[in-house]
């Protein structure tokens, strides 16, 4: 069976100004102790879940900042995997802040059985990344891919993003190049979006963030989806473009309606369809640990017209889009009697295209991804 494992990191050097992920700055008396719940969590839960379903298809360690974690305390973890979830998965990320990473730590991933990188560059613009609160510096993040490559690593992804303060198209182009030149596999880009509680929507409330205009985050956008398939980066999700071969399989999971367990402060499980929060305080999720207590409780049950709403929009993030055949087996109902009318609507406006298979966006219909996603809430 296929499934995933998303192991949480809640550590970071620095909290980045846009950043509302559940991480925290300073806590590093508290990484001896984590780790070592951790550790236990993948134990129970992990083996659990392994001799139900077999070794996962996918591992994927997020954060946070992962490398924020001592080489010793990352090596405790990988081996924790390797012991109770198998070893050669065939697709197992860690994201590495550029700053936090070197060749020896490449050396520890690499023997831990780690075989994609996922770097969260932001922008190869080094005053840009300052205004974003970034800790790592232009020169530091070429220098970290270059390293991973010399280390071996065939597959690897930056995180880069748009709409960022003080920004302009030619950044986004220049960064875009930069990747390109690199010689990276896949590219994650995203727009900026303004969440409560981060230092730049305070700054936004307070009239003290000065955003691009709305026509050139726009032609930003339009670039970024004109110049990545050129150079060959194929758009297979909503903000995620790859080299034909190198999506992630991770992340594709979570459109696709394949179960995955979380692990650690804050991950989040999706199992024989039921959601399930682990708690978001490292404290407590350390307590909760030791005391043999599940770090982890069931989140409201969903009723059946949310699980099937929920089933469509994330289908829909894909280039492969929204399968009738899999909507049948899923629901034992047919795709057009429920949203018959929805995609016809849709493709009238240029948003979908609807076939034998089922439907997806159209070039249009990404671009105004999230009103078509309401328009399959029923």
């Amino acid at each position: 069976m296929q499934w995933g494992v998303y192991i949480h990191i809640p550590f970071c050097r620095q909290k980045c100004f846009y950043c509302d992920f559940p991480s925290y700055a300073g806590r590093e008396q508290q990484m001896k102790a984590y780790t070592e719940a951790l550790c236990q969590e993948i134990a129970i839960q992990g083996l659990s879940y392994r001799q139900k379903w077999g070794r996962p298809a996918t591992v994927y360690i997020g954060g946070g900042t992962p490398t924020a974690l001592p080489a010793a305390y990352m090596t405790e973890i990988l081996t924790a995997i390797a012991a109770h979830l198998g070893t050669d998965v065939p697709e197992f990320t860690v994201e590495c802040n550029p700053g936090t990473v070197d060749r020896d730590y490449f050396k520890v991933l690499q023997a831990g059985g780690v075989n994609r990188l996922s770097f969260g560059v932001q922008s190869f613009n080094d005053k840009l990344l300052k205004r974003i609160g970034r800790i790592h510096s232009v020169e530091e993040a070429v220098a970290a891919v270059r390293a991973a490559q010399q280390a071996g690593f065939t597959n690897l992804s930056v995180d880069l993003m748009y709409g960022l303060p003080g920004q302009t198209l030619q950044d986004v182009a220049d960064s875009i190049a930069q990747a390109q030149t690199l010689a990276v596999q896949h590219i994650s880009i995203y727009g900026l979006q303004l969440e409560e509680g981060t230092v730049f929507a305070r700054q936004e409330s307070q009239g003290r963030l000065v955003l691009p205009a709305d026509d050139e985050t726009e032609a930003m956008y339009d670039y970024i989806n004109e110049k990545l398939p050129q150079l060959g980066f194929a758009r297979y999700e909503v903000s995620n473009f790859a080299r034909p071969g190198k999506e992630s399989r991770h992340n594709l999971g979570y459109w696709q309606d394949v179960p995955y367990l979380g692990l650690g402060a804050a991950a989040h499980s999706y199992l024989e369809g039921r959601r399930y929060e682990n708690t978001a305080d490292i404290a407590a999720y350390i307590n909760r640990i030791n005391t043999g207590a599940s770090a982890g409780q069931l989140e409201e049950e969903p009723t059946p017209q949310h699980i099937m709403e929920e089933f469509a929009f994330l289908a829909l993030r894909t280039a492969e889009g929204l399968s009738r055949e899999k909507f049948a087996a899923k629901f034992n109902r047919e795709l057009s009697e429920v949203y018959g009318r929805t995609m016809s609507d849709l493709e009238k406006k240029g948003l979908l295209t609807v076939d034998e298979k089922g439907c997806r966006l159209t070039a249009k219909g990404f671009k105004y991804g999230n009103w078509v996603f309401a328009e399959f809430l029923l």
